[in-house]
């Protein structure tokens, strides 16, 4: 298939199919035609990249020259960005064409997709009684992946806004090792846990987009530095997979009352799938994860709370509807556009936020959620063969142990994507807590910085019938993000027959 035929079946996707993946479509016509068209002439000669004349949506929260940047949110939906994130120039450097802007939970705060100014995005599987949840924040980009109105999609994972929708859509979902890819341009709302994360169908498409993204930004005060990357390079090359059988990490901390039985029963038959190609199954704990979950909910809405503090309606931010009348003697111009411009999630983590840096508090929530973030990091150095590559010497040497695993395999979610309609108009019998523990199996990588991929894996009767598909998680030492792929690839796409 050509191209531009492939491009033209994309764009025709986004609109035929409701399901509310983009806030800002491509147009049906334009110059990306003309692009495609040159790249289809390209490719005979060999194309720029493996990317080059692609379709590649991004997650409306990075910031775009040539498409608005809405972040979901009401308070910038008049927000046009004067220049591209360096990921959007990267791609586009590359040949790619970019898609569309698409949907997201506002401001990247939540794990449905439903907390969008635009509506939430419609997960549809075959099968399903209702619209389900795309999962979130970076559920519209899997949407467009999944139904195939782009080649891959870039979204951003801060807790595991990138793998939670890949489990739920049956996507491949990539969290880089935090600072490979460059954050500059990203509208922020946790500085220390955003990385921006690759949807894609297939493994080799994530690794494809992966490779073209990940270099040095001067730009990005968080970018690991040309030297930094080099030292990476050496000490995670040959990858361990080439040399021998794998020593994979089950945590026994995962193994939670609350994981369904489908997903429990993937995560066993996928790794009794890796035992039969020969790797050795190992049992590890991470005891700080029962108060990663917590330790997240202080740090990132702390980190948002400040980060947000700059849409005031003067420097930033549509003002509210009547800031410029009389009647803002009333009601001061930076409170009215807050009110009006944000959502009721995002209010819930800037109040959340705000008291977790007060005086009162800092001791007792920040200051405490620093240290189990500090936990959490020596737990995995703890587990793994390997020491954290841009660690002290000293610090790798007493970490360590004498014999560790490679990688960590856990489910990605701990139960199915649930219906849309248990989400929206939330009632006093379902508190907005709940939705949080979706991020258990996350959180824990996003707090260390480390690598981790969700792929699907679908578990099927005896009869044949597919029962139920879920998310397996991969997740590595700091730098190791070839061996998570690698060992993705391992088990994407299989399908385990459930014979109990």
């Amino acid at each position: 298939m050509s191209l531009l035929r492939e491009a033209e079946r994309c764009i025709a996707n986004q609109y035929v199919q409701n399901l509310n993946s983009f806030i800002t479509p491509l147009p049906r016509t334009g110059s990306w035609k003309a692009r495609v068209q040159e790249a289809d002439q390209r490719a005979d000669q060999g194309p720029l990249t493996w990317i080059d004349g692609r379709l590649i949506s991004v997650k409306d929260n990075i910031c775009t020259r040539d498409l608005p940047t809405t972040c979901g949110s009401g308070i910038l939906d008049k927000f046009n960005s004067p220049f591209n994130a360096t990921v959007v120039e990267q791609l586009e450097a590359a040949g790619a064409i970019i898609a569309g802007k698409t949907n997201l939970d506002e401001f990247g705060m939540g794990s449905h997709s439903v907390y969008s100014r635009f509506g939430p995005v419609k997960n549809v599987r075959n099968g399903a009684e209702g619209d389900l949840s795309a999962g979130g924040s970076s559920g519209g980009s899997a949407v467009a992946v999944a139904a195939d109105q782009c080649y891959a999609a870039l979204g951003t994972d801060t807790g595991g806004s990138v793998r939670l929708p890949a489990a739920y859509t049956g996507t491949v979902g990539f969290k880089p090792s935090y600072g490979l890819i460059s954050r500059w341009g990203v509208v922020a709302y946790a500085n220390s846990l955003d990385t921006v994360g690759i949807l894609g169908l297939k493994t080799s498409t994530v690794r494809d987009v992966f490779t073209l993204l990940n270099h040095y930004d001067p730009h990005d005060p968080t970018s690991i530095s040309r030297s930094s990357r080099a030292r990476l390079s050496q000490v995670t090359s040959p990858s361990p997979l080439q040399c021998r059988p794998l020593r994979i990490g089950v945590p026994l901390e995962y193994n939670i009352s609350e994981l369904e039985p489908s997903v429990r029963k993937a995560w066993l038959l996928s790794l009794a799938h890796l035992q039969k190609q020969g790797h050795a199954i190992h049992p590890v704990s991470l005891p700080a994860t029962k108060h990663a979950l917590s330790a997240y909910y202080v740090l990132a809405p702390a980190e948002a709370s400040s980060n947000l503090a700059k849409y005031d309606g003067v420097r930033y931010g549509t003002r509210g509807d009547h800031a410029d009348s009389d009647k803002s003697l009333d009601a001061p111009l930076y409170s009215q556009t807050r009110g009006s411009g944000f959502g009721a999630e995002v209010k819930r983590r800037i109040l959340l936020g705000t008291f977790s840096l007060s005086a009162d508090a800092m001791d007792n929530y920040f200051i405490q959620a620093q240290r189990v973030r500090r936990l959490v990091q020596q737990d995995f150095n703890s587990v793994f063969g390997a020491g954290h590559p841009l660690a002290h010497e000293n610090e790798k040497s007493s970490e360590r142990p004498a014999s560790g695993v490679d990688v960590l395999v856990c489910p990605t979610a701990p139960s199915p994507p649930p219906l849309l309609s248990d989400l929206t108009g939330l009632s006093a019998n379902r508190s907005p807590l709940d939705a949080y523990v979706n991020d258990v199996f996350t959180v824990p990588a996003s707090l260390a910085g480390l690598p981790a991929i969700s792929v699907p894996v679908a578990v099927t009767n005896t009869g044949g019938k597919k029962s139920g598909l879920a998310g397996i998680q991969v997740v590595g030492q700091y730098g190791y993000d070839e061996l998570v792929m690698q060992v993705g690839e391992l088990l994407e796409g299989q399908r385990f027959a459930d014979d109990s």
